[in-house]
């Protein structure tokens, strides 16, 4: 065990189970390649006398490296100096009454610095740089690990290179910048830009920021897993609602949860339940086929998990079907319809990928994956201020009036005017 790896003792492979040990395979396994993603292991016991409920009681240091004895660096690493983790846990009765659910909470992973959950794994993987004596960090990006990435390098001296598909959001775009990126928007599509950022990495020895084969990334978004539980006072709830693009994110989640279980401060692990949206949904796919994954299209308006190809899948669907859960598909249109409930029913504004599970709860209780008697937490993970054009697609727009009171009337009145029904309209003529 390496004590730049703190207490992680092992890496193994997830297609051929392969172990290797920390620092011999770096990304991913060697004899399976891209297909090997690796999961690293920790000397649990070690950890079981590190972590305890009186521990973090009594830990002043209210962000995701409360949990360092379950993380994959080194104890005297350095930080970025921001704060990451420790996001609100809300129970929001709304929402409950409206889907007729015992309890629903959210959490509100917007509040991390650049406004999204992927600052778990980029601050993670900075300091993994750092600690390698890497100046540069690449990683190809719809928007949110890029724009994380670039502000936890800003805070670390380190310069990243991102690769962007042509078409990614302009607010994300201007986040990277203004924190001193070098951003390459690629003409063409997601993969193409994994593909180009991959060849970089591998000629110019960039640090490789892409969670599609380091490991440790899923390591730093599973701190939203073991806050879960400590927030919740070690009740952890019945079901975690996650949006699934690539699949880190949830592979992290249940991973956190989990290990919360294993090392004895919960008695029990959550299900863990997938949602993709319709137009990029290869993992929901191998999911009800039973087979493995076919890519297919990434036609969606949220962009965070329009992932036609993911490479974190069989952490993804091992993930959910360990757990008891399962996946389900939401549109377009539900998603808009979900960041207009979430935000007028809670006042939290999530972006599209976000608000992907607050779409699913109806489908969800309608299948019988959860029952109303349960709790159920919701993962909102990114602001709303990541994309606007969604966001005015989902609200409608202002009323555009004469400066004048009378001009204020004349558009409330119009406004609250009842529409008349088609039996109505037919009525008159």
């Amino acid at each position: 065990m390496s004590s730049d790896w703190g207490n992680a003792t092992d890496l193994v492979c997830t297609s051929c189970e392969r172990r290797y040990a920390p620092g011999e395979a770096v990304y991913t396994c060697p004899s399976c390649g891209l297909d090997g993603i690796l999961d690293i292991q920790y000397d649990y016991d070690a950890v079981r006398h590190l972590l305890t409920r009186e521990h973090l009681a009594a830990h002043p240091d209210p962000s995701h490296w409360r949990y360092l004895p379950l993380l994959p660096v080194a104890r005297e690493a350095a930080r970025p100096l921001l704060p990451v983790g420790w996001t609100p846990v809300h129970e929001v009765a709304p929402l409950a009454r409206y889907f007729g659910l015992r309890t629903v909470y959210v959490k509100d992973e917007g509040r991390n610095p650049t406004g999204s959950l992927k600052d778990r794994a980029s601050s993670v993987g900075a300091v993994r740089a750092a600690q390698a004596g890497r100046r540069e960090i690449t990683c190809a990006s719809t928007g949110n690990a890029a724009s994380s990435l670039a502000g936890q390098s800003a805070q670390l001296g380190l310069h990243p290179y991102i690769f962007l598909p042509a078409q990614a959001s302009q607010s994300k775009l201007a986040q990277m910048l203004i924190y001193g990126a070098t951003v390459f928007k690629v003409r063409g599509t997601y993969e193409d830009a994994f593909r180009i950022s991959m060849e970089a990495a591998a000629r110019w020895g960039w640090y490789n920021r892409n969670s599609a084969v380091n490991p440790v990334l899923v390591e730093g978004k599973k701190t939203a897993g073991l806050e879960i539980a400590e927030q919740l006072g070690w009740d952890p709830p019945d079901a975690v609602v996650v949006p699934v693009g690539d699949g880190c994110t949830l592979a992290g989640i249940y991973k956190g949860l989990h290990e919360m279980q294993r090392i004895g401060l919960t008695s029990r692990t959550p299900r863990v339940i997938g949602v993709q949206a319709a137009g990029a949904s290869p993992i929901e796919q191998a999911f009800r086929s039973g087979q493995s994954l076919h890519p297919g299209p990434s036609q969606t308006i949220a962009d965070g998990i329009a992932v036609g190809t993911p490479r974190n899948w069989r952490k993804a669907l091992r993930a959910v079907r360990d757990s008891g859960g399962t996946y389900v598909t939401v549109s377009d249109e539900e998603i808009l319809e979900a960041m207009r409930l979430l935000a007028q029913r809670t006042g939290i504004w999530g972006e599209p990928a976000a608000v992907a599970g607050v779409a699913a709860l109806a489908h969800l209780l309608e299948r019988g994956a959860i029952s109303r008697s349960e709790r159920v937490l919701l993962m909102i993970t990114g602001t709303g201020l990541k994309d606007i054009p969604s966001t005015l697609r989902a609200s409608g727009s202002a009323f555009e009036i004469d400066a004048s009171l009378d001009a204020v009337a004349d558009m409330i009145a119009k406004r609250d005017a009842p529409t008349p029904s088609p039996a109505a309209e037919r009525t008159t003529r």
